[in-house]
């Protein structure tokens, strides 16, 4: 099944149709780690290379670095998007992003924020080195290497990838966000070849996954490893493959991803035990992607496992108008990731108008989707606040890319803003 709704084009009046070519932003991220996976396949690299034997220009740091550690997400390399922002690039704006800054930001970075393979942390910096590593054992420019090796043997005639922002992608669907005025369009990230940057369709990313069970690129051993979760140095399982959010639905196993740029929204979600699926893309920054999820719940209920209980609080839809803002003041507040507490979220409220902020990002607005979780307008994200027995709000769960990140409740107030 699949069917298309809405508008590719508002300027000039175009549907948004089935073969429309879209963003996927970080769902790109398992067709880098298969790149990878391809090369060293071939002999052309070992995932336990010195990064540095592939590009000699980064520093060499107190730990090595591995390609592994790359597509793991455990590199222990700085946010390049992070910094970015933090200098006052307008990345939501348009700001121009040459994919070179990339290894000059790692160049400048003093030493690695975790020894590798020893803590997990979601990283473009990773995926764009990845992306020139594949370049660099190949001889060609990745979106050369991916069109020749994986999209046309593959027969995803609508898949490119999108080496600039101004690059053109014909038949592409246009980004927006809302603004105080209506939608305004929206650039694409620059330096996203290897994070990002992929512009598919829902029916070639069927053909994609369908490689997976039955692979005609690559052997069945690729997609196993790729498929199973990364573990780290202490023996902690990261939920994450190479590329790929490794979890369960209702006791099925799930293999997903999500992505988001500027404003295009993306999931891909397989599981395997029933090799099945679903995708959904958007070109509408507000769009909750992890639709996919309760869309693979109405497809392929008689394969999961029973719901538990419904609550009594179940059933009209939240209505966002019924809530009362004052409330927000219980959890307004700065929040740590367990697993990784220099990245806070702090929550605020001005008027009726909710707020989150995460370390080295900008202000975001949150609407209510219950009385006690938010999404987030700009980022494909939600928030889920926890209390303990006495009631009070102990810590949050970031929802995000497939993944729950329980975050715990800072006393005290913030540092003042540098």
């Amino acid at each position: 099944f699949s069917k298309a709704y809405g508008m590719a084009n508002l300027a000039y009046g175009i549907p948004f149709e089935v073969d429309t070519r879209t963003n996927i932003g970080s769902t790109s991220k398992q067709f880098t780690a298969f790149a990878i996976m391809l090369q060293a396949e071939r002999g052309k690299l070992s995932l336990d290379d010195d990064i540095r034997e592939h590009i000699p220009e980064l520093p060499e740091f107190e730990h090595t670095i591995t390609v592994r550690h790359l597509i793991t997400h455990t590199s222990g390399l700085r946010e390049f998007l992070n910094l970015l922002l933090m200098t006052g690039r307008r990345l939501d704006h348009g700001d121009w992003v040459e994919r070179d800054e990339l290894i000059e930001i790692v160049q400048r970075q003093p030493m690695l924020q975790n020894v590798p393979g020893a803590e997990w942390n979601y990283n473009n910096t990773a995926f764009g080195l990845a992306a020139v590593i594949v370049e660099r054992t190949s001889g060609q420019d990745f979106h050369e290497f991916m069109a020749e090796n994986v999209f046309a043997p593959l027969g995803m005639t609508r898949t490119m990838v999108r080496p600039t922002p101004e690059h053109i992608v014909p038949d592409a669907s246009m980004g927006y966000v809302p603004g105080d005025a209506g939608f305004l369009e929206a650039k694409d990230l620059g330096g996203a070849v290897g994070a990002g940057g992929i512009y598919s369709t829902v029916g070639d990313l069927q053909k994609w996954v369908e490689n997976f069970s039955e692979p005609r690129i690559g052997s069945p051993a690729i997609f196993d490893e790729m498929t199973t979760s990364y573990v780290l140095a202490d023996g902690d399982s990261t939920g994450y493959g190479y590329g790929l959010g490794i979890d369960e639905q209702r006791g099925l196993k799930r293999v997903q991803h999500g992505g988001a740029d500027v404003a295009h929204r993306s999931m891909l979600v397989y599981y395997p035990e029933i090799d099945a699926g679903i995708t959904v893309q958007s070109n509408h920054a507000g769009f909750q992607s992890s639709v996919a999820f309760r869309l693979a719940e109405a497809f392929f209920a008689d394969a999961m496992e029973a719901e538990e209980e419904e609550t009594a609080a179940e059933g009209e839809p939240f209505d966002p108008e019924t809530y009362d803002a004052e409330d927000f003041e219980d959890f307004v507040g700065r929040y740590a990731l367990d697993g990784q507490p220099s990245f806070v979220l702090t929550f605020s409220r001005e008027g009726d108008t909710l707020f989150t902020q995460a370390t080295g990002q900008p202000r975001l607005e949150i609407v209510p989707t219950s009385d006690s979780t938010f999404a987030l307008t700009a980022v494909e994200a939600s928030v889920t606040f926890h209390r303990d027995q006495d009631g009070r709000v102990e810590g949050a769960t970031l929802h995000q890319g497939g993944r729950d990140q329980h975050a715990t409740r800072l006393e005290g107030e913030a540092a003042a803003v540098w």
